[in-house]
């Protein structure tokens, strides 16, 4: 005997019951993988046959045994119904493995009732130390939200990603090797997937939320979903406002002086106005074509604050001998715009193709008046003022053309994609003479920079029996051109650049995932870190950047194992040319130094392992492990080669409870460790945080709360330290991280999917 579907397919998976003339249960099996069995496996007595597959009601048949003689086709048909309502049940976070990427799907999990930014932190693989993101040891990763590229970094990244909510993502896709599909730029790729919205009608969201550390943060949203037949439409605006503290002392050791300066310098900012803007709007144009438009927005109009910076300078018999004061008055301004335009059109039942063009601008200005009382030994004291006026606007257009065809077993995929990007900063500076202000051509600064990048790729996938197997080439041409004013240099240059991508994996029959890829990736300078006017802090400690400054050339190694939500993953990678931030002591001035530099090269190789352990239905326990030897090589002051190694663990264990399944109320305890490590010449102290999270939701999961309570036994201070040939300075920094945040979220309109019907094929569909 066969079972069929509705379209005359042998079904795989049939679950069959056998009932007798009481209705009593007197077998149940299941068919075999080409869906058949036969009639001897039923006894005669029995009267009624049940059978059922997943989607399908259950369809029963009488049978009159004694005088069935030719064999029983039985079609299983589907019975279509309205949806009236769907109730969605809260699970751990799903963990999987594909060939090119690990997929941490979020959706309607335990942890999506908390914002973006917090589920980024929670991403296997991710650590968020001090708010800088990192995957295996590398910070130079590239951000994006549906594979869109965000044009924020540092904190105004972590504030959009703040007032994202969580229950808006999908997944978090963490790409340790890009495929040749993303532009090279990073050395990898942390892809936010947000939900489309399936909800008809109009819905909204508006939340609130205050955190307490030393000063008081806070701020109020609301967003808005509506949707109708075709048109889907999203809106959200979020206002925040708050003092933002950081403590930081500087030790520096000048040995031919025989003295030691010592500063402390408390930074407390006030920010009364961040803006965050989204807009999005769906068009279905017809079954086979979608459109769609984005807008995002950054506006901080003001940030501005004082900072009282006293120094004392020791000498060899740990006396201060002199001592000056930094009054620095300053504020600043970010405005940050994005728009977005994508058209998806299905060509056929295998193939599709996409267009995608974006801009962004991004316009800065930073305003500071620096006054310093000096005292030194043996001088007439006196007082000295500086003003400082940087202004940077950024824009940045591209354009990228997307083909794929698929089927079963082959996935093609090519395109090509162009971006220019102009910046262009702008230095005033005036100092005090004689009792006025003046302006100095020969310490202000104007720089120029434009690039091109274009750039064509190609990749296939491919599947046969256990294996996966994906190769893609992509070929990028960058040309730039940099002009400094003061003092006048030009800087062109213009090079290819190939970057080849090859993944495999091998799954067993149970369920064994090994897996290996390969990608050269390339990380292309910020454009701040170009400029090479400076930037002063006080009279004695500035920040410069280097026009000259060579991209980074990665090279990626991964070796992968997944069973059962084990995750083994170990890594080799290798850095030509890296760039980073690095200081000096120039002793002739007393000057310190802080400036972006290309060192000689580095290299690190280590495993990270991830497991959640779902303990007992109430209770899980998630772990997530880094194990990394680093090693950077740089060109000291006195032109020796130095090299800077180091063991580096990040560990990362939670547990969380359900305390009550009817109104999501549940509790999480974690802990985090950061050992030692290093970043050019410098090497940073260990630290460690704990954390509490509380969430419940009342009034039939309308209103959901949230408390969270960080760096509990205010453990997070580091200390980061230069030390070699004449070099002897370190600093400790406290970002204000221990206090408690309070959330409230009220969700109102229409929440759940009602009366969905199946929308018929169109003629477009039924031309496919």
């Amino acid at each position: 005997m066969t079972v069929l579907d509705s379209e005359n397919h042998q079904l795989d998976s049939i679950a069959v019951q056998v009932y007798n003339s009481q209705n009593v249960l007197v077998k149940t099996w299941l068919t075999n993988r080409e869906g058949h069995f036969t009639l001897a496996e039923v006894d005669q007595h029995s009267v009624k046959l049940v059978i059922k597959e997943n989607e399908y009601d259950p369809f029963e048949k009488l049978i009159d045994w004694s005088k069935q003689i030719e064999p029983l086709k039985i079609i299983l048909k589907k019975n279509q119904q309205n949806i009236d309502g769907v109730i969605l049940t809260k699970k751990k976070p799903l963990v999987k493995r594909k060939v090119d990427r690990l997929e941490f799907n979020v959706e309607n999990s335990n942890i999506s009732s908390q914002n973006a930014w917090e589920i980024l932190k929670q991403t296997p693989g991710v650590t968020a130390n001090n708010d800088v993101l990192a995957i295996k040891g590398s910070t130079g990763i590239l951000v994006t939200i549906n594979d869109k590229k965000i044009m924020l970094t540092g904190d105004e990244l972590k504030n959009l990603l703040e007032n994202t909510q969580g229950d808006e993502v999908k997944s978090v896709e963490v790409i340790t090797n890009p495929p040749a599909r993303y532009e090279a730029s990073g050395s990898a790729v942390l892809n936010i997937v947000l939900k489309k919205n399936k909800i008809e009608g109009y819905r909204g969201t508006l939340s609130s939320k205050y955190t307490q550390t030393q000063y008081a943060k806070g701020n109020v949203g609301l967003s808005q979903y509506y949707k109708k037949n075709k048109l889907s439409v999203m809106g959200s605006f979020y206002r925040g406002a708050g003092t933002y503290y950081r403590e930081g002392t500087d030790y520096v050791n000048y040995p031919e002086s025989g003295t030691t300066w010592i500063s402390t310098m408390n930074r407390k900012d006030q920010n009364n106005s961040q803006n965050t803007v989204n807009f999005n709007i769906e068009y279905e144009i017809d079954s086979l074509t979608n459109a769609s438009l984005n807008y995002s927005g950054y506006f901080t109009p003001k940030s501005f604050g004082t900072y009282h910076v006293p120094t004392l300078i020791y000498n060899t018999q740990d006396r201060v001998e002199s001592d000056y004061l930094t009054i620095n008055d300053h504020q600043s301004r970010t405005i940050n715009n994005s728009v977005s335009f994508q058209i998806d059109r299905k060509l056929n039942k295998k193939s599709s193709i996409s267009w995608v063009n974006y801009f962004t601008g991004n316009n800065s200005q930073k305003y500071q008046n620096v006054l310093t009382h000096l005292n030194f030994v043996n001088q007439q004291p006196k007082e000295d003022n500086f003003l400082t006026d940087n202004k940077s606007d950024v824009k940045l257009y591209s354009t990228q053309l997307d083909y794929q065809w698929k089927n079963d077993k082959i996935e093609l995929e090519a395109g090509t994609k162009y971006s220019f990007v102009k910046t262009y900063s702008q230095l005033y500076f005036s100092d005090n003479e004689n009792g006025q202000l003046l302006y100095r051509p020969e310490k202000s600064s104007l720089f120029d920079y434009k690039e091109h990048n274009f750039s064509l790729y190609t990749s296939l996938s491919y599947k046969i029996g256990k294996w996966d197997f994906k190769g893609g080439l992509r070929a990028e041409m960058t040309d730039l051109e940099g002009i400094v004013s003061e003092p006048y240099e030009v800087n062109k240059n213009n090079y290819w650049n190939l970057f080849p991508t090859f993944y495999a994996q091998y799954t067993t029959e149970s369920k064994h995932e090994f897996g290996f890829s390969y990608g050269k990736r390339i990380t292309r300078p910020f454009y701040s870190w170009l400029n090479p006017a400076k930037s002063y802090f006080n009279l004695f400690s500035y920040y410069q950047g280097d026009p000259k400054l060579k991209a980074t050339i990665t090279h990626n190694l991964n070796f992968t194992y997944s069973w059962k939500e084990w995750n083994l993953d170990l890594y080799y990678r290798k850095e030509i040319n890296p760039s980073m931030e690095i200081s000096f002591q120039e002793h002739s001035t007393n000057h310190l130094i802080y400036y972006f530099t290309n060192i000689e090269k580095g290299q690190a190789f280590g495993l990270s392992l991830y497991k959640n352990f779902q303990v007992k239905p109430w209770w899980n326990v998630v772990m997530s492990e880094n194990l990394e030897h680093n090693e950077n090589y740089f060109k000291g002051v006195d032109d020796i080669v130095y090299k800077n190694k180091v063991w580096n663990w990040v560990s990362n264990i939670s547990t969380s409870f359900t305390l009550d399944k009817t109104s999501d109320w549940k509790m999480e305890v974690g802990h985090k460790y950061y050992s030692p490590g290093i970043q050019g010449t410098f090497r940073i102290s260990n630290s460690w945080s704990a954390y509490f999270v509380m969430n419940r939701k009342f009034f039939n999961k309308k209103l959901e709360a949230s408390f969270i309570f960080n760096d509990i036994f205010r453990s997070t201070r580091e200390k980061i330290s230069t030390k070699y040939a004449n070099q002897d300075n370190y600093f400790l920094d406290y970002r204000d991280t221990q206090g408690f945040t309070l959330s409230l979220k009220f969700n109102f309109g229409n929440q759940s999917v009602k009366n969905a019907k199946t929308i018929k094929k169109t003629d477009e569909q039924e031309r496919l």
